[in-house]
């Protein structure tokens, strides 16, 4: 387990309750401290069942064993505006605010994401339908899925309501209005077992340095490792994000400092391979991570709050849909949605 005064805060949940507890209170001021700081945090005693992650992995594991023929039953769409169903290895691409399509294509050509990944979220999404295979193929894959996607919304809205209460001029319930519609995304990710030197060379990556596109993340991580956490106060130093049994790795996304005019930071992230176990070792081990994307409802604006932003200090950023902003980023990622792009870059 990391040392508790490493780069990365631990905030334990435990006793949190409704919220209007002293107790609950300076949890929040804890929260905020360290989404201010850092943006990122363990979170402990999140109400997230361990047996329930433990299934999750499992079923994930069970569904990345699948041939490939059967995956592609449930395919991504192309483009990135309908993000559900299943991405292949290679199909998608990672930047941060690279929207050129040149450079992008350089990206995609060497380095590219070496992971699959499968993407689920609200049952009752009219924007967002899942795409699922059959259930045959997976017996009751779809029902803990959903289950755990429900885990997820509960411990989203605990949090949430925890910074608020934590943050300078907003209303305990601030959040609430802004994620009515749990237009989340539960994304299982898998990242192939490759022979090392293909990383060392450059040749295959796991995940370039990012921020998230959204309001925040929830990630949950099994033992091989490979996150890795800019260093706040070493600019362009990344610094491991260990995984901890029973904690979930939370961090802020590009909504929070956007309505926070960069109070809160939305930190650059990135999955290397993980470090050798013995100077011998020749294959990466394969990796499976869980995360947990928190977006707000697509048709609300994200602007500054009142009180962050003055004459002296003015606004860092233009008021955006929500749903502009996180299409803006995902068409990024995927080959056929670059030519949206032109004309539609909002900072």
């Amino acid at each position: 387990m990391p040392a508790r005064d490493s780069v990365i805060p631990f905030i334990d949940f435990d006793g949190f309750g409704d919220g209007k507890s002293e107790h609950a209170r300076e949890i929040g001021k804890r929260f905020y401290i360290a989404c201010r700081d850092v943006g990122f945090a363990y979170l402990v005693n999140h109400g997230v069942p361990q047996d329930d992650i433990d299934g999750m992995f499992a079923w994930s594991k069970q569904f990345f064993e699948l041939p490939k023929d059967v995956k592609m039953t449930a395919p991504h769409p192309p483009g990135g505006e309908h993000h559900r169903g299943y991405s292949a290895v290679g199909v998608e691409q990672v930047s941060q605010m690279v929207f050129d399509e040149a450079k992008l294509s350089e990206m995609r050509g060497k380095g590219a994401d070496f992971k699959e990944s499968y993407d689920m979220g609200n049952e009752h999404s009219k924007d967002q339908p899942n795409i699922w295979f059959d259930d045959h193929y997976l017996p009751g894959f779809r029902t803990h899925a959903m289950t755990f996607f429900q885990r997820c919304r509960k411990m989203q809205m605990m949090a949430l309501r925890a910074l608020a209460i934590g943050m300078p001029g907003v209303s305990d319930d601030f959040f609430e209005a802004y994620h009515k519609e749990a237009d989340n995304q539960l994304r299982l990710l898998h990242y192939p077992s490759a022979p090392r030197q293909v990383f060392d060379s450059g040749d295959k990556g796991r995940i370039a340095a990012h921020t998230d596109f959204s309001t925040c993340t929830f990630l949950f991580q099994d033992e091989c490792g490979g996150l890795e956490v800019e260093d706040p106060h070493k600019p362009g130093t990344y610094v491991s994000a260990t995984p901890v049994r029973g904690a979930v790795i939370f961090n802020i996304g590009d909504f929070l400092m956007r309505w926070s005019n960069d109070d809160l930071k939305s930190t650059l992230h990135r999955v290397v391979a993980p470090p050798r176990k013995t100077p011998e070792e020749t294959m990466t081990p394969e990796r499976f991570s869980i995360p947990y994307f928190v977006s707000a409802d697509p048709g609300l604006t994200i602007d500054a709050i009142p009180g962050t932003w003055s004459e002296t200090r003015p606004k860092k950023y233009k008021p955006i849909m929500s749903h502009e902003y996180v299409n803006m980023r995902m068409n990024a990622t995927y080959v056929e949605g670059v030519a949206k792009l032109k004309g539609k870059v909002v900072y």
